[in-house]
């Protein structure tokens, strides 16, 4: 039971992410309604609306990347019955992985609002 817990947990992590790179590809990141809320000065200008869109593109496909990984090894013991179980040590591993994928996958949203102080400096 744990193994598809997991599995899920991993598969939404990677769904938001891709989601979100899908934004920063369409170059829809700045948008009010269909994107993210970002500072007004780097909706503004349109130089920093293009890095904007290529930061959360980029990143946000390294933590779909991320996010996605695990599901192999999970789908596969899943698959083989789920007879194995999870030892404390590789939850907290696995944790640890989750907080990674979420920090790669927030760290473009940071690095706007850093654009919006630098551009109004």
């Amino acid at each position: 039971m744990a193994h598809l817990f997991l599995f899920g947990c991993f598969a939404l992590l990677g769904a938001a992410a891709s989601l979100a790179a899908r934004a920063g590809y369409r170059g829809q990141v700045c948008d009010r309604f269909a994107g993210y809320e970002v500072p007004a000065a780097v909706r503004s200008d349109p130089a920093l609306r293009k890095r904007a869109d290529d930061l959360v593109a980029f990143w946000c496909t390294g933590a779909a990347v991320l996010g996605f990984a695990p599901l192999v090894p999970l789908g596969s013991v899943l698959l083989s019955g789920g007879g194995a179980s999870v030892s404390t040590w590789g939850l907290v591993a696995l944790a640890a992985y989750a907080l990674v994928v979420v920090t790669v996958g927030g760290y473009p949203f940071e690095k706007i609002k850093q654009l919006a102080d630098s551009a109004a400096r």
